[in-house]
């Protein structure tokens, strides 16, 4: 980074305030307002000031978060405490590097697949690591290895769907709210067709994360038909950017309950059990409780979101919001 391109970044970052680097209120986790973002915060000024970029702090929590879940593979509790501060401190590393994103206007598609690949090393690592220890300690998983892998491998898949989704609609709440500079949701078609007219010659890695982020979108839209419905009729209706005030107002009102679903499926109560469970020396609690409590969340949120989208979209072709 040259030395003109580091002041401006310092200068753009000083005249931004902690509210700035929020998502917004709507979508922000109460232990993460209270906790998170203000140590996100105070490493994003620090990075600014020193000329990090976001994609940086990303790397530098993927090796805390590694180094979390290696410590979690010993039996001893003073270890798992080390574990359970370094995965603490890269989570208020994916906090900053966000926070940073949004004080200096750095955002790139690149980022947002870097930070999603950073938690699912962190948790990958944690679920190993899990498993080794669960099956060198416990007498029942001593004797039945494959209980425990296929409970952690089951897990591990519907983790990821949690997180997928609860990004999703945490993606279109802010679209609603904000409009399309103030989210990240993504459209399939538009993905496939920057990815076509971009050549090879030059952009190799652009090309291979881009594949890998449109097939993580093409998940997302699989699992949300009546979502897509109602992205078609807005588009054909109000072109996105002109949806009426109203209609925005009535989508947040009807969205806003479901917000804390998203939260709940995301980094901060899943860890809380984690660390509850290392803490009774009982692992595979973490497991049972991603399985069965994290995967009833979700359908039910699903569910909500869906209904909520087919009656959105039955408004709209009603011509409730004509003008």
């Amino acid at each position: 980074m040259s030395n003109q391109s580091k002041e401006s970044y310092k200068e753009k970052a000083a005249k931004v305030s902690y509210r700035d680097t929020l998502k917004s209120m709507d979508t922000e986790e109460h232990i993460d307002l209270w906790f998170y973002r203000p140590i996100g915060f105070m490493w994003a000024k620090l990075a600014a000031r020193m000329g990090v970029t976001p994609n940086a702090i990303t790397i530098a929590s993927i090796f805390l978060g590694v180094g979390a879940g290696v410590a979690f593979y010993f039996n001893n509790m003073w270890i798992n405490v080390v574990g359970m501060l370094l995965l603490v401190w890269a989570n208020s590393f994916d906090s900053a590097d966000g926070q940073l994103a949004r004080m200096t206007g750095q955002y790139s598609r690149l980022g947002r697949i870097l930070d999603g690949l950073a938690g699912d090393i962190w948790f990958t690592t944690i679920y190993f690591s899990l498993c080794f220890r669960e099956i060198v300690t416990s007498p029942f998983f001593i004797e039945h290895h494959w209980v425990i892998w296929t409970l952690a491998v089951t897990t591990g898949m519907c983790h990821a769907k949690q997180a997928s989704m609860a990004d999703h609609y945490r993606q279109f709440h802010l679209f609603f709210l904000k409009g399309k500079d103030g989210s990240e949701l993504e459209n399939v078609d538009d993905l496939r067709a920057r990815q076509k007219a971009t050549p090879w010659k030059g952009n190799f890695w652009n090309k291979v994360t881009m594949a890998f982020y449109i097939n993580y979108t093409v998940s997302q839209e699989k699992m949300t038909p009546n979502m897509e419905a109602l992205r078609r009729v807005l588009r054909e209706r109000f072109h996105d950017g002109a949806i009426p005030q109203r209609l925005r107002d009535d989508f947040r009102a009807l969205s806003l309950p479901l917000m804390k679903y998203t939260n709940i499926l995301s980094f901060n109560w899943r860890v809380i059990v984690l660390f509850i469970a290392l803490f009774v020396k009982m692992p595979w609690i973490y497991f049972a409780f991603e399985f069965t409590v994290l995967n009833a969340l979700m359908i039910y949120m699903v569910v909500r979101h869906e209904k909520i989208c087919r009656a959105m979209t039955q408004r709209i072709k009603d011509g409730e919001y004509d003008e």
